[in-house]
């Protein structure tokens, strides 16, 4: 048996993501907090200011000539606007596109103009980016007033907003940039959109809601078109994880969550805006990260959940005396993704988060934009551990691991081959881009569409319950003398060193061959060599996974704001290197 199906299944209402976030369009909800902003608490959103803001934003859209299936560019720092925002769009039956402040102009452009984008919501803070969106705007043509800022430090709280009825209010808010405030959309008064019902797509598994753009490891970032079934899928899936814990409505009543993690990438996005507000949990929102400010929110909310990506957790390990000042025994789930968790920072922040607990798993997960988020995952109740596996196939999902030319299934534990995914969460396609669609999925004989992931992986045994072990992607694989080298693990190594505080590895060139080459943070007065690094990874590995191409000490490693290293700009670096010193050695001598 090839394929790999999940132990879990779970019927996927046919609706609007905003359908099942809230279950209906205008019958009475709860008035329980949704969001919270974690610097100003008294700024806050209950879930029915949220639904009923929603509808306003969508009405103020809809009056301004948004038709369907138009795109809507958010850019924005995390901030308790951007959900609101977020499922206006959808409402009125919209498509979001998102990108976060760090952002650079030519990214920007290529965002607008590849996916069409005719409104954009853009945050104030900070003020340097408005500009930039500002003139992309007019360089690829959206007009004017259909810019509307957000945000600002004069913006009134948004639980006074959401409440107001901005219809009688005469004043306008005013903005630091010339455009429009958003508020000018809030026309129609709370009580009369509470009693307006949104169009719910005819078809929502042809519908989409939002394009969230690829990281782009080949060529520019290219548009994920996800469906609001396969927006609703993933959210069932990762429920049904939840509430297979015998205790969770009890664990419900007390959960808090804290969002870093940027709500325009997919992993902070389906946690934060849909999940978490689904469940009933508060998300209290931080604008940005710091490792203090992050444990003091910890502390002070009584924070239990906290999605993560690897650099946070490495940042705690690394800065243990800085963690202990603080209470975060309250914490009772973290997890892992966007990037692999090197096996010796997943082995000691568990050892550090489990003075208050000594049970507690640090879990990571895996997932992929493509896939709406989240592809594998952990069963609640599992004592296993595996500090470098990715659980298990999410529910409604299946999975199978292929030879790299695509025409062999492997079927052999321990063998590694390319990881293919499918299911209800399975993108659309590429935005307009039926090539690199065609070149990604896979449509066997009878309709079943396959992602090609671009991971390399292995499983532990095959049949349902598999735990996956995700290695690294093909692309990044470095070839040494034919044997294939995942710079992944060398990091991982690498990263167990005590005077190494971060790592990225790359393949530079050698005659017709590839040497790993290893960019090392080291840590502030170590005084770590170069001959420290050599021996290290000799005495962890494999002679053709040792670092002939040699070691570079660097102040940090590039790393997107999901926490993935950007290769791109190592390899710039290492290119820039040779061609300033051709005939300098790869490799320090030891």
């Amino acid at each position: 048996m090839a394929a790999i199906e999940s132990r879990w299944s779970a019927p996927i209402p046919n609706c609007s993501l905003q359908m099942w976030i809230f279950g209906t369009a205008s019958r009475p909800i709860p008035d329980r907090v949704a969001f919270v902003n974690a610097a100003n608490p008294s700024d806050s959103l209950t879930l029915r200011d949220y639904r009923n803001l929603s509808k306003r934003v969508a009405l103020g859209l809809l009056e301004e000539g948004l038709k369907p299936g138009d795109r809507v560019f958010i850019l924005s720092p995390n901030n308790v606007y951007f959900p609101p925002l977020f499922l206006g769009v959808l409402m009125a039956g919209g498509i979001v596109t998102g990108a976060g402040p760090g952002a650079r102009s030519g990214e920007i452009k290529h965002q607008l103009k590849d996916s069409g984008a005719s409104f954009i919501f853009v945050c104030q803070n900070p003020p340097s980016v408005f500009k930039i969106v500002f003139e992309a705007a007019k360089e690829v043509g959206v007009p004017t007033n259909r810019i509307f800022a957000f945000g600002g430090t004069g913006d009134r709280p948004i639980s006074e907003i959401a409440r107001s009825d901005l219809s009688r209010d005469q004043s306008k808010t005013p903005t630091s940039v010339p455009t429009r405030h958003w508020t000018e959309l809030l026309t129609v008064p709370p009580e009369d959109a509470e009693l307006w019902h949104w169009p719910e797509p005819e078809n929502p598994k042809e519908t989409t809601c939002c394009l969230n753009y690829s990281s782009g490891t080949t060529g520019l970032p290219k548009g994920v078109e996800i469906s609001h079934y396969s927006y609703v899928a993933n959210g069932v899936g990762v429920t049904h994880l939840i509430r297979l814990r015998p205790d969770h409505e009890a664990r419900l009543k007390k959960d808090r969550a804290l969002a870093f993690l940027p709500f325009y990438h997919a992993y902070g996005q389906t946690y934060f805006i849909s999940i978490l507000p689904f469940l009933g949990i508060p998300v209290y929102v931080m604008s940005s990260w710091s490792l203090p400010s992050m444990l003091e929110y910890i502390q002070k909310f009584r924070i239990t959940i906290l999605p993560a990506v690897p650099y946070v957790l490495t940042e705690m390990v690394n800065k243990v005396d800085l963690v202990k000042k603080y209470n975060i025994s309250s914490l009772d789930s973290v997890g892992s993704g966007a990037a692999p968790l090197p096996k010796g920072t997943h082995e000691a922040t568990e050892h550090l988060l489990q003075a208050n607990d000594p049970n507690f798993r640090v879990r990571q997960g895996w997932g992929m934009t493509e896939l709406t988020c989240t592809a594998m995952a952990w069963d609640p109740n599992s004592t296993m551990g595996y500090s470098t596996g990715v659980g298990e196939v999410a529910p409604n999902c299946k999975a199978k691991l292929m030879s790299l030319d695509g025409k062999t299934p492997i079927t052999t534990p321990g063998t590694r081959g390319e990881l293919w995914v499918s299911g209800p969460t399975l993108m659309r396609g590429y935005w307009r881009n039926k090539r690199a669609t065609d070149d990604t999925i896979v449509v066997d004989a009878d309709g079943t569409r396959w992602l090609k992931t671009g991971d390399i992986a292995e499983v532990d045994r095959f049949g349902p319950g598999a735990i996956f072990f995700v290695v690294d992607r093909i692309k990044e694989l470095i070839k040494v003398r034919g044997n294939q080298v995942a710079p992944a693990e060398l990091e991982g190594v690498l990263v167990q060193h005590p005077d190494i505080d971060d790592a990225g590895v790359i393949g530079v060139p050698k005659k017709n061959d590839e040497c790993p080459r290893a960019y090392i943070v080291p840590r502030p007065g170590s005084g770590l060599t170069e001959k420290e690094v050599h021996r290290w990874i000799q005495s962890k590995l494999s002679p053709h996974k040792w670092l002939t191409g040699g070691v570079r000490f660097v102040d940090e490693i590039p790393r997107n704001k999901s926490g993935k290293i950007v290769r791109n700009l190592l390899r710039e670096k290492a290119k820039e290197d040779m061609e300033n010193d051709p005939n300098a050695p790869l490799s320090s001598k030891l």
